[in-house]
């Protein structure tokens, strides 16, 4: 039997602050590139339906157009 995976928007919303607050010390590439690669896995596992290499498949993509954004 298959549940439905639910998203409580005010973990998502905290974890999003948290990850993001670590982002103070890094240089605007380096943050472009850590967002891009969250961002990315997020789109990567929803795409693929929560499978792991599509996950990591999407951080490497976004991590790489993250980096790219600025030049």
């Amino acid at each position: 039997m298959k549940t439905k995976q639910r998203f409580n928007p005010v973990i998502v919303a905290a974890i999003m602050l948290l990850t993001l607050g670590g982002c103070a010390g890094m240089s605007t590439r380096d943050q472009n590139t850590a967002i891009g690669a969250g961002v990315g896995a997020v789109g990567g596992a929803v795409l693929s339906g929560g499978s792991g290499v599509g996950t990591v498949g999407g951080a490497a993509v976004g991590g790489i157009i993250g980096h790219q954004v600025g030049n």
